[in-house]
């Protein structure tokens, strides 16, 4: 398991889990908005691996898929930035967020055994429901990383329980029913109930995403959470090439977790 991943939720701290796309306005630009990710106070890194269909994701990450496969960004690229990040990060958690079809073309050996040696500490596979994951996590599992699984508001406490059972080090609770995207609300009381359902359920720790792009909303969900998980936002400010807000918008975040 990666400890790494064990080591940053073991601080007590709330987590900001941020998102950005490798390639996305361009190569060496989302190089550049990792760095300004992880100087500004992310806890951990969600790396975007560019596919052409990526259902779980609303426009403004849909776009980023598009322009970083129009600008050639293949799994070696994804690796490369991964090796990158970890020299120069070597304590930054590293988890490649991608859809199962780029695993199964390149083989679970090979795209597993790759990321495990360029540093990456683990996978979150929006599109792989626990029940299909078993091949998967025998092979994470083998090179001591991490599969995160997502749970939703749907989900039942049976379907919890299996999510739990899967998931590595912690979950990724979906803050809505729907795409990801930057929200001006939040379903906080709704959250509230759903997440007291998830911890009497599971003993892993939680970081709720989907929506999540202020201060307010990381001063909410702090309360009932291990951590936010912020991704359109960024990726939004990362296309500006805004990159002064982007280091901005990472510790105004960082204070809404901080503040009781």
């Amino acid at each position: 398991m990666s400890q790494r991943l064990e080591k940053v939720f073991s601080e007590g701290k709330k987590l900001l889990v941020s998102y950005m796309m490798v390639g996305y306005p361009d190569k060496e630009s989302s190089r550049r908005a990792f760095e300004i990710l992880i100087e500004s106070g992310s806890d951990i890194i969600e790396v975007g691996y560019p596919f052409s269909d990526p259902v779980a994701d609303g426009s403004t990450i849909q776009v980023a898929h598009e322009v970083a496969l129009k600008n050639n960004t293949r799994f070696k690229d994804v690796v490369e930035t991964v090796s990158y990040l970890r020299e120069k990060f070597p304590q930054t958690p590293l988890v490649v967020m991608t859809y199962y079809n780029p695993i199964f073309k390149i083989g679970l050996e090979r795209f597993v055994s790759t990321f495990a040696k360029a540093g990456a500490d683990g996978f979150i596979v929006p599109d792989l429901p626990p029940e299909e994951s078993k091949e998967l996590k025998e092979v994470v599992k083998k090179y001591n990383l991490a599969l995160v699984m997502l749970a939703a508001p749907t989900s039942t406490p049976e379907r919890l329980k299996l999510i739990c059972n899967t998931t590595d080090v912690f979950t990724y609770y979906v803050s809505v029913t729907g795409i990801t995207g930057e929200r001006e609300k939040l379903p906080l009381e709704e959250l509230k109930e759903k997440i007291s359902t998830y911890r009497s359920l599971c003993d892993k720790r939680v970081v709720v995403g989907f929506g999540i792009s202020k201060k307010e909303h990381a001063k909410e969900v702090r309360k009932i959470a291990d951590g936010i998980v912020v991704g359109s936002h960024f990726v939004k400010l990362a296309g500006k090439r805004d990159l002064e807000g982007l280091a901005k918008a990472v510790k105004t975040l960082k204070v809404g977790l901080e503040e009781i």
